[in-house]
């Protein structure tokens, strides 16, 4: 089954860019487009899309406030969000940092390539961390680790430091010869203790802990800092 995605952009043609590129992967599925917010928090309720690619700077409501509208309505739907490329480090910082407080799974920058882009939403269905490298430092700086977070458990601490190695859902429930859906469970009851909003949040808080690396994880891959 292809993935469903829900285009937000107010800038039509980035949305026509956008449909028309992710529309050659045979995986994926443009369901609709939102020029703005509110309309992407509307569309979202209305199709439950399984990912959101949100622009951030966005009329009527912005895409910070729209991915966290969407989060709390529909907590099986992931948000990707996307932005420009900004020169000022702190102006990227703080609005990835607000985005991902918003409860988005990644933060990439307009300027990706389109097998890059498709991939992260691929990525993102599945459960997995995306982050723009450019963008992953000052995010770990940006988003400040919880106070005093409730204890995880050994089982918790394990699936965290494999969401925070960038892995899917499917790729923890073998690490750890489980299911799934207990993948889920073990997520959720993380973000909660945690008293956080995303599994990218999560993540960066496994990074300053020192949980993982900021560097590349043992078998290659780029943990979430």
């Amino acid at each position: 089954m292809a993935i469903r995605v829900l285009i937000a952009d107010d800038h039509a043609v980035v949305r026509q860019g956008l449909r028309m590129f992710l529309s050659l992967d045979p995986d994926l599925e443009v369901v609709g487009e939102a020029p703005d917010g509110a309309a992407a928090v509307r569309l979202a309720r209305q199709l439950a899309p399984d990912v959101v690619l949100m622009d951030l700077l966005m009329p009527v409501m912005d895409g910070i406030a729209a991915t966290a509208a969407i989060r709390r309505a529909l907590p099986q739907t992931e948000v990707l969000a996307l932005t420009t490329v900004l020169e000022d480090a702190t102006v990227v910082g703080a609005v990835g940092a607000g985005a991902v407080r918003a409860g988005a799974i990644g933060y990439l920058l307009k300027d990706a390539q389109a097998d890059e882009l498709c991939q992260a939403i691929k990525a993102a269905a599945a459960g997995q961390v995306q982050l723009a490298p450019q963008a992953a430092a000052r995010l770990v700086r940006e988003v400040r680790a919880p106070e005093s977070p409730e204890a995880l458990t050994e089982r918790e601490t394990e699936v965290l430091r494999l969401l925070a190695e960038r892995r899917a859902n499917k790729e923890i429930a073998r690490a750890l010869k489980i299911g799934e859906k207990t993948v889920k469970s073990h997520v959720s009851s993380i973000l909660g203790k945690l008293g956080v909003a995303s599994r990218t949040q999560a993540a960066l808080y496994a990074v300053r802990v020192g949980l993982v690396p900021a560097g590349p994880s043992s078998d290659g891959r780029h943990a979430a800092g």
